[in-house]
Parts: structure tokens; C-alpha cells; sequence
């Protein structure tokens, strides 16, 4: 089934684990991609394959908290592939490490990428959509918003805050068309996850007790993820907005 068939579809943080699965899903469902990330190398391997694949995708290279490279991205894509139709806000970052013994140099970096960048992306895409009466945004927040997680409160605090935002927006603009709805991930093998667990000093012991805790019992893979993803962006959830999904093995059970 090829649910997205000619859509202009905007993944941010393309090249990574999470992000990469999901531009290769819309692409398999005919999606136009544009794969944005830091690393233009990485977002170039995800749009190649998906080309290989004989789908349609474009990489750019686009640091989130920039927002001349925001807009640059944003028209780069609907010169190349057309208005955007969906807007996927995934790209982000985190420290491991107990509140005190961070530092504000790390606060702002952490809410420039998960909080702002998202806030950029938002108000560089809206306008169009808003003009066309018509869009979808599906906001990649995470388990640490709906129940905390130790060691990264202020990431927990920002994906709080996209949660937020997300039912914020998807109250003004729900008039004219346009959805805004998010997914949690729960612990999931990305760079992120790996980060995660050098920091607890203990990896092994971690993956077990996450594991265990898990009634799914594994942890999360970004394959996973695609799915809750795209149907937020599909007509199917036409009449779903402002809501949010975790995808976590049962992990969390926020209602």
C-alpha cells in the first residue's frame, strides 16, 4: 500500500537510526523525502537508498538550531520536491548525567536541538500549510516527557515541552486542516540509546534491567517507530490530533 503517494514528506535527523527508518518507510510508500540531518553524509546514504529502491528522496544537511539553515532546507525542499505535506520533527540530542552535575553550557545546547529546533522547523513549514489548508506534523518526543527518566532531566524537560507545544498547535491550527500529533519512543538501539548506556558506566547492566522491565521484553529497534509514525501522517488519522502514542514494549503505560 502506498498511502503517501506524491506527498512531500520532511524528516528531521534523517540519517539516524530512528529518523532514517522512517524517511525509508515513507519512501517504500511513495513519499518525496527530504532527509535533513547534521551529517550530510549520513542523510545522502539514507536518500540514496531509498532512491535505490526506486523511490524519490533528497538529502540537505541542516543543523535544526540555525535558522538560516532551516529556511534554507525547508526551500530547498519544495523547490526539489514540492509543497511539503508532512513534517516529522525527529532530531535529537542528550547528556547523561544527574541535574547538578550538569552545566548550563549543556542546558542550552540540549534546548536549542530538542526544543527550539523543533520551534524553527514549526515555524518555517506551518505558513505553507496554512496557506493550503491542509498538513500533517508528527513531533518525535520520548517516554522521559510523559514519566521522567534519571539522568536527563533537562532532555525530559524540552521533550515535556514539545508535548506541549504539539497540543498547543494542534489546537490553533486544527481550522485549517492540519494535524499535530507525537510519539514516544521508549528505549531504543540508536547512538542515542549507546550514549545512554556508556554513560551509566555499566552497559550490560543496564540493557538487563530495562529488559526486564520492558513487557514486551526487548529493547525498542528504530524499525519499530515507522509505524505509529506514519499513520499520525496518513489520512487513516485524518481525525487524530493532538495526541500522543507511546512506542515503548509496554514500558510506560501513561494514559
Amino acid at each position: 500500500m502506498r498511502r503517501f503517494e506524491g506527498r512531500a514528506v520532511v524528516v528531521t535527523g534523517g540519517g539516524g537510526g530512528i529518523g532514517g527508518a522512517t524517511c525509508r518507510r515513507f519512501g517504500a510508500e511513495g513519499a518525496k523525502v527530504a532527509v535533513l540531518d547534521m551529517n550530510l553524509d549520513a542523510a545522502e546514504a539514507v536518500a540514496s537508498a531509498i532512491r535505490d529502491a526506486g523511490g524519490a528522496a533528497k538529502a540537505f544537511r541542516c543543523d535544526i538550531t540555525d535558522r538560516a539553515q532551516v529556511d534554507a532546507a525547508v526551500a530547498g525542499t519544495e523547490a526539489a520536491l514540492g509543497p511539503i505535506d508532512v513534517l516529522v520533527n525527529n532530531a535529537g540530542w542528550d547528556v547523561f548525567k544527574p541535574f547538578t552535575k550538569t552545566e548550563p553550557a549543556q542546558w542550552d545546547r540540549l534546548i536549542a536541538i530538542n526544543l527550539t529546533g523543533a520551534l524553527h522547523m514549526h515555524h518555517a513549514v506551518l505558513p505553507g500549510m496554512v496557506a493550503r489548508k491542509a498538513g500533517r506534523i508528527v513531533n518525535v518526543s520520548s517516554d522521559a516527557a510523559r514519566v521522567g527518566s534519571s539522568g536527563e532531566a533537562v532532555y525530559a524537560a524540552c521533550k515535556g515541552g514539545l508535548v506541549a507545544f504539539s497540543k498547543t498547535l494542534a489546537r490553533e491550527h486544527a481550522r485549517h486542516g492540519i494535524t499535530v500529533n507525537v510519539v514516544c519512543p521508549g528505549p531504543t538501539e540508536t547512538a542515542l540509546f549507546e550514549d545512554y548506556k556508556q554513560g551509566a558506566g555499566n552497559p550490560e547492566k543496564l540493557v538487563e534491567a530495562f529488559t526486564r522491565s520492558i513487557p514486551l521484553g526487548r529493547i525498542g529497534r528504530p524499525d519499530d517507530l515507522p509505524g505509529a509514525i506514519l499513520f499520525f501522517a496518513s489520512d487513516d488519522a485524518g481525525y487524530v490530533t493532538g495526541q500522543v502514542l507511546s512506542v515503548s514494549g509496554g514500558l510506560t503505560m501513561a494514559g
